[in-house]
Protein backbone atom coordinates (compact mmCIF):
# COMPACT_ATOMS: atom_id res chain seq x y z
CA UNK A 1 0.00 0.00 0.00
CA UNK A 2 3.01 2.29 -0.22
CA UNK A 3 1.55 3.80 -3.39
CA UNK A 4 -1.38 5.02 -1.33
CA UNK A 5 0.94 6.88 1.05
CA UNK A 6 -0.23 4.87 4.06
CA UNK A 7 2.13 3.29 6.55
CA UNK A 8 1.98 -0.48 6.88
CA UNK A 9 2.51 -2.19 10.24
CA UNK A 10 2.95 -5.80 11.27
CA UNK A 11 1.30 -7.01 14.47
CA UNK A 12 3.03 -9.09 17.09
CA UNK A 13 2.52 -12.83 16.88
CA UNK A 14 -0.75 -13.97 18.49
CA UNK A 15 -2.92 -17.07 18.71
CA UNK A 16 -4.66 -17.96 15.47
CA UNK A 17 -8.42 -17.52 15.58
CA UNK A 18 -8.99 -20.54 13.33
CA UNK A 19 -6.44 -23.13 14.44
CA UNK A 20 -5.59 -23.52 18.10
CA UNK A 21 -2.14 -24.97 17.43
CA UNK A 22 -0.98 -22.09 15.20
CA UNK A 23 0.26 -18.55 15.62
CA UNK A 24 -0.61 -15.68 13.31
CA UNK A 25 0.38 -12.15 12.37
CA UNK A 26 -1.42 -9.44 10.43
CA UNK A 27 -0.36 -6.61 8.18
CA UNK A 28 -2.30 -3.50 9.24
CA UNK A 29 -2.77 -0.17 7.46
CA UNK A 30 -2.10 2.81 9.71
CA UNK A 31 -5.49 3.31 11.45
CA UNK A 32 -4.67 7.00 11.99
CA UNK A 33 -4.20 7.73 8.30
CA UNK A 34 -6.72 10.23 6.87
CA UNK A 35 -6.47 8.38 3.54
CA UNK A 36 -8.00 5.08 4.66
CA UNK A 37 -11.38 5.78 3.09
CA UNK A 38 -9.94 6.55 -0.36
CA UNK A 39 -7.54 3.59 -0.16
CA UNK A 40 -10.13 1.06 1.01
CA UNK A 41 -11.23 -0.12 -2.46
CA UNK A 42 -7.62 -0.78 -3.42
CA UNK A 43 -7.01 -2.53 -0.11
CA UNK A 44 -9.96 -4.88 -0.67
CA UNK A 45 -8.57 -5.74 -4.10
CA UNK A 46 -5.24 -6.61 -2.41
CA UNK A 47 -6.86 -9.02 0.04
CA UNK A 48 -7.39 -6.78 3.06
CA UNK A 49 -10.40 -6.81 5.39
CA UNK A 50 -11.89 -4.36 7.87
CA UNK A 51 -12.70 -4.84 11.56
CA UNK A 52 -13.70 -1.60 13.23
CA UNK A 53 -11.22 1.02 12.02
CA UNK A 54 -8.55 -1.63 11.39
CA UNK A 55 -7.79 -2.70 7.80
CA UNK A 56 -5.70 -5.86 7.86
CA UNK A 57 -4.68 -9.04 6.10
CA UNK A 58 -3.07 -12.19 7.52
CA UNK A 59 0.68 -12.49 7.01
CA UNK A 60 1.63 -15.67 8.79
CA UNK A 61 4.88 -16.77 7.17
CA UNK A 62 4.76 -20.42 6.20
CA UNK A 63 1.00 -20.69 6.78
CA UNK A 64 -0.95 -19.43 3.78
CA UNK A 65 -4.31 -20.91 4.78
CA UNK A 66 -6.32 -17.66 4.57
CA UNK A 67 -7.09 -17.01 0.90
CA UNK A 68 -8.95 -13.79 -0.13
CA UNK A 69 -12.22 -14.75 -1.83
CA UNK A 70 -14.64 -12.69 -3.94
CA UNK A 71 -17.63 -13.23 -6.21
CA UNK A 72 -17.95 -11.52 -9.61
CA UNK A 73 -21.52 -10.27 -9.22
CA UNK A 74 -22.59 -10.34 -12.89
CA UNK A 75 -21.50 -13.97 -13.30
CA UNK A 76 -23.10 -15.38 -10.16
CA UNK A 77 -26.05 -17.75 -10.51
CA UNK A 78 -27.53 -19.53 -7.46
CA UNK A 79 -27.17 -23.30 -7.46
CA UNK A 80 -30.00 -25.70 -6.67
CA UNK A 81 -29.41 -25.67 -2.91
CA UNK A 82 -29.28 -21.87 -2.83
CA UNK A 83 -32.51 -21.64 -4.81
CA UNK A 84 -34.12 -23.85 -2.16
CA UNK A 85 -32.87 -21.45 0.51
CA UNK A 86 -34.41 -18.54 -1.40
CA UNK A 87 -37.74 -20.35 -1.62
CA UNK A 88 -37.64 -21.21 2.09
CA UNK A 89 -37.09 -17.55 2.98
CA UNK A 90 -39.56 -15.85 0.67
CA UNK A 91 -41.59 -14.85 3.72
CA UNK A 92 -38.79 -12.71 5.15
CA UNK A 93 -38.94 -8.93 4.98
CA UNK A 94 -35.68 -7.42 3.73
CA UNK A 95 -34.47 -3.86 4.20
CA UNK A 96 -31.20 -1.96 4.19
CA UNK A 97 -30.56 0.43 7.08
CA UNK A 98 -27.62 2.48 8.34
CA UNK A 99 -25.44 1.45 11.25
CA UNK A 100 -27.50 3.39 13.78
CA UNK A 101 -29.86 0.41 13.73
CA UNK A 102 -27.20 -1.94 15.12
CA UNK A 103 -27.90 -1.04 18.75
CA UNK A 104 -31.33 -2.67 18.54
CA UNK A 105 -29.76 -5.91 17.29
CA UNK A 106 -27.43 -6.34 20.28
CA UNK A 107 -29.49 -9.14 21.93
CA UNK A 108 -29.51 -11.04 18.62
CA UNK A 109 -25.74 -10.56 18.34
CA UNK A 110 -25.19 -12.03 21.82
CA UNK A 111 -27.45 -15.03 21.13
CA UNK A 112 -25.59 -15.74 17.93
CA UNK A 113 -22.15 -15.57 19.57
CA UNK A 114 -23.22 -17.74 22.49
CA UNK A 115 -24.51 -20.45 20.15
CA UNK A 116 -22.17 -20.30 17.17
CA UNK A 117 -18.91 -19.20 18.82
CA UNK A 118 -18.99 -20.29 22.48
CA UNK A 119 -15.77 -19.52 24.35
CA UNK A 120 -14.54 -17.71 21.27
CA UNK A 121 -13.36 -14.64 23.12
CA UNK A 122 -16.40 -12.51 22.23
CA UNK A 123 -18.79 -13.96 24.82
CA UNK A 124 -20.72 -11.34 26.72
CA UNK A 125 -19.68 -8.55 24.36
CA UNK A 126 -21.07 -5.16 25.32
CA UNK A 127 -22.86 -2.94 22.84
CA UNK A 128 -19.71 -0.81 22.65
CA UNK A 129 -17.69 -3.95 21.84
CA UNK A 130 -20.13 -4.82 19.07
CA UNK A 131 -20.02 -1.36 17.53
CA UNK A 132 -16.22 -1.12 17.76
CA UNK A 133 -15.99 -4.39 15.85
CA UNK A 134 -18.58 -3.69 13.16
CA UNK A 135 -18.54 0.08 12.61
CA UNK A 136 -15.82 2.36 11.28
CA UNK A 137 -15.42 6.13 11.50
CA UNK A 138 -14.64 6.37 7.80
CA UNK A 139 -16.17 3.43 5.86
CA UNK A 140 -19.50 3.56 4.07
CA UNK A 141 -21.38 0.79 5.85
CA UNK A 142 -25.01 -0.35 5.61
CA UNK A 143 -26.82 -3.22 7.30
CA UNK A 144 -29.11 -5.78 5.76
CA UNK A 145 -31.95 -6.70 8.09
CA UNK A 146 -34.12 -9.78 7.61
CA UNK A 147 -37.34 -10.00 9.62
CA UNK A 148 -39.87 -12.75 10.14
CA UNK A 149 -43.27 -11.39 11.21
CA UNK A 150 -41.45 -8.21 12.34
CA UNK A 151 -38.96 -10.17 14.45
CA UNK A 152 -35.35 -9.41 13.53
CA UNK A 153 -33.73 -12.74 12.63
CA UNK A 154 -30.60 -11.76 10.67
CA UNK A 155 -28.22 -8.82 10.24
CA UNK A 156 -25.47 -8.59 7.62
CA UNK A 157 -23.05 -5.69 8.01
CA UNK A 158 -21.73 -4.66 4.60
CA UNK A 159 -19.18 -2.10 3.41
CA UNK A 160 -19.50 -0.38 0.04
CA UNK A 161 -16.84 1.17 -2.19
CA UNK A 162 -17.13 2.55 -5.72
CA UNK A 163 -17.25 -0.79 -7.55
CA UNK A 164 -17.64 -3.44 -4.86
CA UNK A 165 -19.04 -4.48 -1.50
CA UNK A 166 -17.45 -6.38 1.36
CA UNK A 167 -19.39 -8.67 3.69
CA UNK A 168 -18.02 -7.61 7.07
CA UNK A 169 -20.01 -9.83 9.45
CA UNK A 170 -23.35 -11.64 9.61
CA UNK A 171 -25.26 -12.86 12.65
CA UNK A 172 -28.66 -14.48 12.91
CA UNK A 173 -31.15 -16.12 15.24
CA UNK A 174 -29.79 -19.59 16.09
CA UNK A 175 -33.30 -20.96 16.58
CA UNK A 176 -33.89 -20.44 12.84
CA UNK A 177 -30.82 -22.39 11.77
CA UNK A 178 -32.87 -24.56 9.38
CA UNK A 179 -33.50 -21.49 7.24
CA UNK A 180 -29.77 -21.17 6.35
CA UNK A 181 -29.91 -17.46 7.09
CA UNK A 182 -26.19 -16.98 6.48
CA UNK A 183 -26.62 -18.23 2.92
CA UNK A 184 -29.75 -16.14 2.49
CA UNK A 185 -27.89 -13.03 3.63
CA UNK A 186 -25.17 -13.53 1.00
CA UNK A 187 -27.79 -14.07 -1.70
CA UNK A 188 -29.52 -10.83 -0.68
CA UNK A 189 -26.19 -8.98 -0.63
CA UNK A 190 -25.42 -10.23 -4.13
CA UNK A 191 -28.84 -9.11 -5.35
CA UNK A 192 -28.25 -5.67 -3.85
CA UNK A 193 -24.82 -5.47 -5.49
CA UNK A 194 -26.40 -6.31 -8.83
CA UNK A 195 -28.99 -3.55 -8.36
CA UNK A 196 -26.18 -1.07 -7.59
CA UNK A 197 -24.08 -2.19 -10.56
CA UNK A 198 -21.16 -3.33 -8.40
CA UNK A 199 -18.56 -5.70 -9.81
CA UNK A 200 -17.60 -7.81 -6.80
CA UNK A 201 -18.76 -8.97 -3.40
CA UNK A 202 -15.81 -9.78 -1.12
CA UNK A 203 -16.45 -12.64 1.31
CA UNK A 204 -13.28 -12.40 3.34
CA UNK A 205 -11.04 -15.46 3.49
CA UNK A 206 -11.57 -19.01 2.33
CA UNK A 207 -9.74 -21.63 4.41
CA UNK A 208 -9.67 -25.08 2.82
CA UNK A 209 -8.91 -26.82 6.12
CA UNK A 210 -11.62 -25.13 8.16
CA UNK A 211 -15.17 -26.59 8.06
CA UNK A 212 -16.84 -23.26 8.90
CA UNK A 213 -15.48 -21.79 5.66
CA UNK A 214 -16.76 -24.50 3.30
CA UNK A 215 -20.03 -22.68 2.63
CA UNK A 216 -18.15 -20.03 0.65
CA UNK A 217 -17.14 -22.42 -2.11
CA UNK A 218 -20.83 -22.84 -2.96
CA UNK A 219 -20.94 -19.26 -4.20
CA UNK A 220 -19.46 -19.25 -7.64
CA UNK A 221 -17.99 -18.80 -10.03
CA UNK A 222 -15.60 -17.14 -7.61
CA UNK A 223 -12.08 -15.73 -7.61
CA UNK A 224 -9.20 -16.12 -5.15
CA UNK A 225 -6.15 -13.92 -4.77
CA UNK A 226 -2.96 -15.80 -5.64
CA UNK A 227 0.03 -13.55 -5.08
CA UNK A 228 -1.14 -10.30 -6.64
CA UNK A 229 -3.50 -11.85 -9.19
CA UNK A 230 -7.17 -12.79 -8.84
CA UNK A 231 -7.69 -16.21 -10.39
CA UNK A 232 -10.73 -18.41 -11.00
CA UNK A 233 -11.42 -20.61 -7.99
CA UNK A 234 -12.09 -24.32 -8.18
CA UNK A 235 -12.67 -26.36 -4.97
CA UNK A 236 -9.70 -28.60 -4.36
CA UNK A 237 -7.21 -26.28 -6.03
Amino acid sequence: MSGEGIRLYRTVTHSCGYFGDRQSQNLVLDPESPRLAEAYASALAQGYRRAGDIVYRPDCGACQACVPYRIPVARFRPNRAQRRVQTRNRDLECRWVDTRALAASHPLYLRYLATRHPAGGMDGASLDDQLRFLVSNWARTDCLELRLDRELVCVAVTDFVADAASAVYTYYAPEHRSRSLGTEAILRQLAHCRELGLRHLYLGYWIAEHPKMRYKQGFGPAEVLVGRTWEAFAPGN
